[in-house]
């Protein structure tokens, strides 16, 4: 099994080391769109319904998401245990997980503006570096940990981690401003971008973790068609690619997983 790494949200704020990889797989319907699955309303429909015919929809429509999801992201032991859905049941019984299944519902009805963005973006990388294999992009409810999941040749977006600077469960929990700033639906896609770039391109054993960063993030900057990431680090690597104009992806970020 290839290995799987998860990213926290605070990974990019904190512009600390973390890992990431992802392998294959397409992620559009045919016609170079990217398509979202919503493998959340899914998800929400059997926790609360109760609904055995959707459980057993995640498990054999998605599986890996559903593995994922229960044993990395919830960390609720492994998928296969006689008693892991009641586990999963149990879990998602907190109030405050069901507040945000419920919001992420009523914000994410429509999510054709993000797999817009996602379709400009990943056509862009793949104009800079035609041999990335990109991946397949999901949604799923998790429980304020990680925001984006990497793994498998796909990507999962939380979607209870952008629910918007002034979400009152964020303020609850002590999220900082520049954290809130950062969990609105505007940074789905260059989180999206950026992670599946750091899974590409880890940072080395040799070189500095906010270098490396900065160096994503740029490219996100350049792939997005504006300027999200503005400190100083990112700035100096504007500076340094200015000189460098013809630049690849490879060139830039370095050697790949």
């Amino acid at each position: 099994m290839r290995k799987i790494y998860f990213i926290l949200f605070s990974i990019m704020l904190a512009c600390v080391s973390c890992q990431w990889h992802l392998s294959n797989s397409g992620n559009d319907d045919g016609d170079g769109k990217v398509a979202i699955e919503r493998y959340d309303r899914l998800e929400r429909h059997f926790l609360t319904s109760l609904d055995i015919a959707a459980l057993q929809q995640m498990k054999t429509e998605y599986p890996v998401q559903t593995r994922m999801l229960i044993e990395n992201v919830l960390q609720l032991g492994r998928v296969d245990e006689p008693d892991i859905t009641t586990r999963f049941l149990s879990f998602f019984q907190d109030s405050t997980l069901q507040v945000l299944m419920a919001d992420v519902e009523a914000q994410y009805s429509d999510v054709s503006d993000l797999e817009d963005q996602l379709t400009t973006a990943f056509g862009r990388l793949s104009e800079m570096s035609p041999s990335l294999h990109l991946p397949s992009v999901y949604t799923q409810i998790g429980s304020l940990d990680q925001s984006i999941v990497v793994g498998e040749g796909m990507l999962g977006i939380s979607l209870d981690k952008y629910l918007g600077t002034d979400y009152p469960v964020y303020l609850r929990y002590g999220y900082t401003d520049r954290q809130r700033a950062m969990m609105t639906r505007e940074y789905i896609v260059p989180d999206c971008i950026g992670f599946f770039l750091l899974s590409v391109y880890p940072i080395g054993e040799t070189e500095s973790s906010d270098g490396h960063i900065a160096r994503i993030q740029y490219v996100v900057n350049r792939v997005m068609g504006r300027k999200i990431f503005t400190d100083a680090n990112v700035k100096a690597v504007e500076q340094a690619m200015a000189r460098k104009p013809a630049a690849t992806i490879d060139e830039i970020l370095g050697s790949r997983e």
